[in-house]
C-alpha cells in the first residue's frame, strides 16, 4: 500500500466566533492547508468533512459537508459527511489515509468546522446528550457515576451553574482513579496548570492565561475534583488537512522538506468490559496497533496531542499511551515529565481545555500541531529535535470507555 503524507495543514483559531459563519471558518482553514501544501481547488480527488453541530444547531442535516464545500469553493468530486462524536475530525483523516492506501485518489482533504457558541447555550450543552446510547441514557449516566464511589466530594464542590454531563462522567473517572492509584485533585490541577502555560505561546488557542497550580485548584467547581480551567470550553473553529500518496505529492509538486509522514492510523471501537480489566482499555488497545503499525514504542515518541476534554484525560491517555505504567500519570504530570521540556512533552498547543475544542475539528487540530512540531516551526512551544509524534482522540460513550478512539503517529 501507498506511503501517505500530510502535504497541507492549516486551522483557524479556536474560540467563541460569534460575527463569524461556518461558511468562513471552513474556507480560512481550507486555503490555509491548500497553500500549505501548494495545492489548487481543482487537485482534490476526494473530501471528508466532519461536524457534529451542523444539524442540532445550524438545522443543516444530511448533506453539511456539501453545502460547505459549495460556498467554499470544492465542487464535481466524492464528499463523504463523517460524524463520530469528538473523534469526528479525527475519523475523517482516518478515512482519507484509507482511500490513498487503496489508490481511490493520490489527493484527499479532511476538514472540520464547528459552530458551538449560539445564544442558546443549554441547547448547544444538549449535543452531548447524545454521545451515548440514547434508548438507556439514564441507566447508562447512574452506571457510569456509579464509578466515584468511595470518594466523597468536599463541601462547595459542585457548580450551581449548568454544565454538560460528560463533565459529570469524566469527574467520576477522576475519582475511580483517585480511590485505585491515589490520583490527587492537586496532579490534576498540575495537567491544567501546565497545558495553560504551553497555549500563551500558541496563537491558536482559545485561552492564553497562564495558571498556577494554586489557581487552578481556587478557581470555581465544576464537579469535584474539576474546577472550571480542568475542562474543555465551547469553541468554534475549523481545521484541514490536504493529504498525499508519492504520486500526489510529485502530481501538486509539494515540498518535500515540509511533508509529514502518516507512519500510523488507527481507529477502533469500544468492547464491552469491565473496570476491572483496564488492559483492555480501547485507547490501549488502538495505541498498541499503532505502535505495531509504525514499528515504534511508547519511548520512540517526542512529543504527544492527547484527548483531555478534562485534565484527567491527559493522565488517563498518558498511560494508555504506555508513557507511564497505569496510576503513575498522577505523579509524572506533578514532576513535570509532561511539560515541555520533559521526558514526554504532552498537549504542547495548550490541549482542549485551553487550545479549545470545536468537535469537528479538534483532531485534526491536535495533527496541525504535531505536524508544526516535526517541522520546527512551534516557536517557544518546540520539543527540540522531534521527530516522531503521537495523536489519541477519543469520542462518546460506550459501557466504560469511549465508544471510539483514533491514534495517529507522524514521522518526518
Amino acid at each position: 500500500m501507498s506511503t501517505v503524507y500530510i502535504a497541507g495543514i492549516a486551522m483557524t483559531v479556536f474560540g467563541r466566533h460569534l460575527e463569524r459563519s461556518l461558511d468562513d471558518l471552513a474556507r480560512e482553514a481550507l486555503d490555509g492547508a491548500l497553500t500549505d501544501a501548494g495545492c489548487s481547488r481543482a487537485e482534490l480527488g476526494m473530501a471528508f468533512y466532519s461536524g457534529m453541530t451542523n444539524g442540532p444547531l445550524q438545522g443543516q442535516h444530511s448533506i453539511p459537508g456539501q453545502v460547505v464545500f459549495s460556498k467554499i469553493g470544492i465542487e464535481g468530486i466524492p464528499v463523504y459527511n463523517i460524524e463520530n462524536a469528538c473523534a469526528s475530525g479525527s475519523s475523517a483523516f482516518n478515512l482519507a489515509v484509507q482511500c490513498l492506501k487503496a489508490g481511490t485518489t493520490d489527493v484527499a482533504l479532511a476538514l472540520g468546522a464547528e459552530k458551538m457558541n449560539i445564544a442558546d447555550k443549554l441547547k448547544a450543552l444538549a449535543l452531548f446528550e447524545s454521545g451515548w446510547d440514547v434508548s438507556c441514557a439514564e441507566d447508562n449516566f447512574r452506571m457510569l457515576i456509579r464509578m466515584g464511589e468511595g470518594v466523597e466530594p468536599p463541601p462547595g464542590s459542585e457548580s450551581d451553574k449548568p454544565y454538560s454531563k460528560f463533565m459529570a462522567i469524566y469527574a467520576a473517572l477522576c475519582r475511580h482513579h483517585m480511590k485505585t492509584w491515589g490520583t490527587t485533585q492537586r496532579q490534576i490541577a498540575a495537567v491544567s496548570a501546565k497545558n495553560h502555560c504551553h497555549s500563551v505561546h500558541n496563537p491558536y488557542s482559545q485561552f492564553r492565561k497562564a495558571y498556577t497550580i494554586e489557581e487552578i485548584l481556587a478557581a470555581p467547581p465544576i464537579t469535584y475534583p474539576l474546577t472550571l480551567p480542568m475542562c474543555a470550553p465551547l469553541s468554534d473553529g475549523a481545521a484541514a488537512a490536504v493529504l498525499c500518496t508519492e504520486e500526489g505529492l510529485a502530481r501538486i509538486g509539494a515540498d518535500r522538506r515540509r511533508c509529514v509522514k502518516v507512519a500510523a492510523s488507527v481507529i477502533r471501537s469500544f468492547t464491552h468490559r469491565r473496570l476491572d480489566q483496564p488492559e483492555l482499555n480501547v485507547g490501549r488497545l488502538a495505541a498498541r496497533q499503532a505502535y505495531e503499525q509504525a514499528g515504534l514504542g511508547p519511548s520512540d515518541l517526542h512529543v504527544a496531542e492527547v484527548h483531555d476534554a478534562s485534565a484527567m484525560g491527559e493522565i488517563i491517555q498518558g498511560e494508555n499511551l504506555g508513557f507511564v505504567p497505569p496510576g503513575a500519570g498522577g505523579p509524572a504530570a506533578e514532576r513535570g515529565e509532561f511539560s515541555l521540556g520533559g521526558r514526554i512533552p504532552i498537549n504542547t498547543s495548550g490541549g482542549l481545555e485551553s487550545k479549545g475544542h470545536p468537535l469537528g475539528a479538534t483532531g485534526i487540530g491536535q495533527l496541525y500541531e504535531l505536524v508544526t512540531q516535526l517541522r520546527g516551526e512551534a516557536g517557544a512551544r518546540q520539543v527540540q529535535g522531534a521527530r516522531h509524534a503521537i495523536q489519541e482522540n477519543g469520542g462518546g460513550m460506550q459501557g466504560v470507555e469511549e465508544a471510539t478512539v483514533v491514534v495517529h503517529i507522524l514521522g518526518k
